[in-house]
């Protein structure tokens, strides 16, 4: 009788261990490729997580690292992120991150052995949005071999929004704050459509602040938008990052999505933890596209803006170059037009294999000469 309690006890313990385990590896998320550099460096304590305010209020202004020392909850849309320690860097705490984590917690495209999924762009010589494309008017090369097959393809109009809007908050763009805050609402307000679309609003200088999570309500983003205060220095990269993997990547979802950055910023980078391409490569594995509108004026583009314009092409976005404060306005107004003039595929590659290499994509539409499709430039295959 002891032998056989004992057998008992120690089968509880071991089912307990177990379930402890799993439970950890599923809030984990992959580190950037440079994660060993940052090994050495002492690490903040986590700081307890504090009340949200109850759903339907206005988030408060709260400082968010881009690496979650804790597993998260998943907030409301209206309540805010808890807050957690200032100096983090994206993926100061991702270094016990398995295989198993990685294929757990990555986004759709790793769970989806045999299909893609790209969201696109169409249009004319004179950069006029075509809509009017049917499925066999489009052929897809995945890393130089056509695809098996294009397995759906819709207008991506009806499909909803999760925004991430960036707002560079940080010394460089001081004198133009103001002016860009209020075109940066706007945009808010002819894009977000109630209980169809959601958008979360983050500050930025040497950490990644949200001001506002996920939500339908326009009022809600307002404010967070102007609780923005411009100081400190430049965390570019690692404001992407963090609005990929730790809002976009994470946020609940029914069904298909378009997921999307707006990034108001100058291009300069002098605080980030993680490299221009690691915030890239987060972004195609979130499937996220990401737009750029720069903040210089100077009437000529400068090192900034050419790092902007890597970013939003590698994406599938679109970079915008304002030649005055004024027209930061009128690239707003082109981007929302693009959010409504978008195509989305599913497509079998040819040769898909679960070794994590990353695969290029090439859209052509066949037929048509004169027209230039824009998407993102690859994406990650699955890890075994």
């Amino acid at each position: 009788m002891r032998a056989r309690n004992a057998f008992s006890l120690s089968g509880v313990a071991l089912l307990a261990t177990l379930v402890s385990a799993q439970g950890t590896e599923q809030d984990e998320l992959p580190s950037a490729p440079s994660a060993a550099q940052q090994q050495s460096k002492p690490q903040a304590p986590a700081t307890p997580p504090q009340t949200a305010p109850a759903p339907g209020e206005p988030a408060s202004q709260e400082k968010a690292s881009p690496t979650p020392t804790q597993p998260q909850t998943t907030l409301p849309a209206e309540q805010p992120a808890t807050q957690s320690p200032k100096n983090e860097s994206p993926k100061a705490n991702d270094k016990t991150s398995s295989p198993e984590t990685s294929e757990e917690t990555a986004p759709t495209i790793f769970r989806t052995v045999n299909e893609v999924n790209v969201v696109f762009t169409v249009t004319d010589k004179h950069g006029r949005y075509v809509k009017d494309l049917k499925k066999n008017d489009f052929k897809v090369i995945d890393d130089t071999r056509p695809a098996d097959e294009i397995r759906s393809f819709h207008n991506e109009t009806d499909l909803p929004l999760q925004v991430g809007l960036l707002v560079d908050a940080s010394n460089s763009v001081r004198d133009r704050f103001k002016f860009e805050q209020e075109s940066a609402i706007e945009f808010l307000n002819q894009t977000i459509r109630p209980k169809y679309d959601k958008a979360f609003v983050v500050g930025f200088d040497a950490t990644p602040e949200v001001t506002q999570d996920f939500t339908d309500n326009t009022e809600f983003l307002s404010r967070g938008v102007r609780t923005l205060r411009p100081g400190g220095g430049t965390a570019l990269y690692d404001a992407i990052y963090y609005a990929c993997r730790d809002k976009l990547l994470k946020a609940q979802q029914r069904g298909p999505v378009r997921r999307a950055i707006i990034l108001l910023s100058d291009g300069d980078d002098n605080q980030s933890h993680v490299s221009r391409e690691e915030a890239i490569d987060m972004a195609q594995r979130a499937e996220v596209i990401v737009y750029t509108i720069s903040t210089n004026i100077i009437g000529s583009r400068n090192k900034g803006d050419k790092i902007l314009e890597r970013i939003a092409n590698a994406t599938g976005g679109r970079p915008f170059f304002p030649f005055q404060i004024t027209d930061v306005a009128n690239a707003f107004a082109e981007i929302q037009d693009e959010l409504r003039s978008q195509y989305a595929l599913s497509y079998k590659p040819a040769d898909l294999k679960a070794d994590g290499r990353y695969h290029s994509i090439e859209i052509l539409a066949q037929k048509h000469k004169n027209l230039r499709v824009r998407s993102r430039r690859g994406y990650y295959a699955p890890a075994q």
